[in-house]
């Protein structure tokens, strides 16, 4: 029996390690890998998202720049320690930017769904403040150096810690959008704006004659193509970040605030109404020609303190455009000239884009005897009234343009300019002019006229040495043409430090640098 009990015994055990063996031989089915495919469907650098029908691309840049004499970044030197041209203006200001995009794209029944997002990461050197004195301090913009209040504090000198710190950096959400079934809902170029929106061939922003929401503006968009580059489109969006410049109520005017280009307390309402804007675009191989037109609603507070004070009725402005490019013209393959002109009327951000300042304040020296100086100094608004008055609308026109061209594959330039005109009717120039705040700063030979024209001339240079890496400098003179004249009693600005004592009014110049290296991928 024991005999028998070990035979049956091992004979289980070697049929159990048979077994095992041969499921140990037996081949497992691995996982599939997912593996990233190209999509060809919209374009170079699309890819499948594994295991989706969406297509996305990532892209950006990474840009290093200085710009000297100028009014921040992108601007001439036109307002504040800019503008002053003293000790306190600021030679040169320096900017790193990181910018990302993620584009999708889906196929569906309806058509393409897609979604676009792009932000970017800024570094930019500080903004002085203070007034340049023993008594008074100075500070550049800081956390280091406030006080309880959150002010610079006498003496503190430190930089920004959201632009300008010294690990810091400002986070913008410069376009977030959705596209479907001809449909465009989020923040997006405006579709008053030209393809190249405030960039005829140029870096700066400064320039007038369109629209420039190179930062997207809020909309709700129905774009119909009609085929052959024929398209139509009909917008609403948001006005308060993008499309309004003052409300000036004149009974606040000071003579502080005229002189540096303000004419009166700006008095904005609650945004109760979008931008109506409309576009018509043939874009073909030859160029492009761009007709659009924007109404906006000028829509202020009350007269006083309270409800109980009143208002002016709103009054609707309205802007008009005409873009024009062509291509591929006889001096060298890829030139262009691009050129875009403006009529506006109560809608003056149609004109000066969203990046333009809106006060403009140039000081000057003077070798006149009894005058320390010289000023040139002007305001835009989209409207003006007084306590129990109408809105008196604001009048702007004017151009912009670019030639570019070509010298070889990796050098180009371009030459390029803008002129403007803002106009107050004689019931806005009576307020202004008429106000005890202007006649408290008359002085010898003082006439009073706030119209203006302004005007910029700029040439570019951009070399490519490899595939998007591009050096460029880029030179602009920018002229203040102000329509006031004679000698005005100047009464002191600590915050710039100049002086109490008699300015002769006159047109200022400004003259800019800005030079960049950028990396596109």
């Amino acid at each position: 029996m024991n005999i028998i009990k070990s035979l049956v015994l091992g004979s289980a055990a070697a049929l159990v390690a048979m077994s095992g063996a041969q499921a140990a031989d037996l081949p497992i089915k691995a996982k599939a890998v997912e593996y990233v495919k190209v999509c060809s469907l919209y374009g170079a650098g699309f890819y499948y998202i594994p295991g989706t029908d969406t297509c996305i691309k990532l892209g950006g840049y990474l840009r290093a720049e200085t710009s000297f004499a100028s009014n921040g970044q992108y601007n001439n030197a036109v307002n504040g320690v800019s503008g002053a041209n003293n000790r306190l203006s600021n030679y040169y200001y320096s900017r790193a930017r990181q910018d990302l995009n993620i584009d999708t794209r889906t196929a569906t029944e309806y058509g393409v769904v897609r979604t676009y997002f792009e932000a970017t990461y800024t570094w930019t050197s500080g903004t002085y403040g203070g007034t340049g004195s023993a008594t008074g301090g100075t500070a550049y913009s800081s956390a280091i150096g406030l006080n309880a209040a959150g002010t610079a504090t006498a003496g503190a000198s430190s930089v920004n810690p959201t632009d300008g710190g010294i690990a810091g950096g400002a986070l913008g959400v410069y376009f977030a959008f959705i596209q479907f079934a001809g449909f465009t809902m989020g923040k997006a170029v405006s579709q008053f704006d030209a393809p190249w929106t405030g960039y005829p061939g140029n870096n700066l922003d400064g320039l007038w004659g369109g629209g420039n929401t190179t930062t997207g503006v809020n909309q709700f968009t129905y774009t119909a193509d009609f085929g052959q580059g024929i398209t139509a489109a009909i917008s609403a969006q948001d006005a308060t970040q993008n499309s309004q410049t003052n409300l000036w109520n004149v009974s606040g005017i000071t003579a502080a605030g005229i002189i540096g280009g303000a004419y009166g307390s700006n008095s904005y309402g609650g945004n109760v109404a979008p931008d109506i804007v409309g576009m018509v675009r043939v874009d073909q191989a030859w160029g492009l020609f761009q007709a659009s037109f924007a109404a906006h609603d000028n829509h202020t507070g009350y007269y006083g303190a309270s409800e109980t004070s009143g208002h002016p009725s709103d009054k609707w402005g309205w802007a008009a455009s005409l873009a024009l490019s062509i291509k591929n013209i006889p001096t060298g393959a890829g030139d262009s000239i691009n050129i875009q002109g403006v009529y506006t009327n109560g809608a003056s951000r149609y004109n000066e884009g969203q990046l333009n300042p809106t006060t403009y304040a140039m000081y000057g020296g003077s070798s006149t005897a009894g005058v320390y100086g010289t000023l040139g100094f002007a305001g835009v608004s989209d409207a003006v009234y007084a306590t129990n008055g109408d809105q008196q609308l604001t009048t702007t026109y004017g151009f912009r343009g670019a030639y570019t061209h070509n010298w070889s594959p990796t050098w180009n330039s371009a030459i390029y300019g803008s002129w403007a005109a803002v106009s107050y009717n004689g019931t806005a120039k009576g307020l202004i002019c008429g106000s005890a705040a202007m006649g408290a700063i008359a002085g010898a030979g003082f006439t009073c006229n706030p119209d203006f024209n302004i005007s910029t001339l700029g040439l570019i240079t951009r070399w490519t040495p490899v595939k998007n890496l591009t050096f460029s400098a880029d030179v602009a003179w920018t002229n203040l043409d102000q329509k006031y004249s004679g000698n005005i009693a100047y009464p002191g600005s600590g915050s710039i430090a100049k002086p109490a004592a008699t300015y002769q009014l006159k047109d200022q110049n400004s003259v800019s640098l800005l030079v960049r290296a950028q990396r596109n991928f």
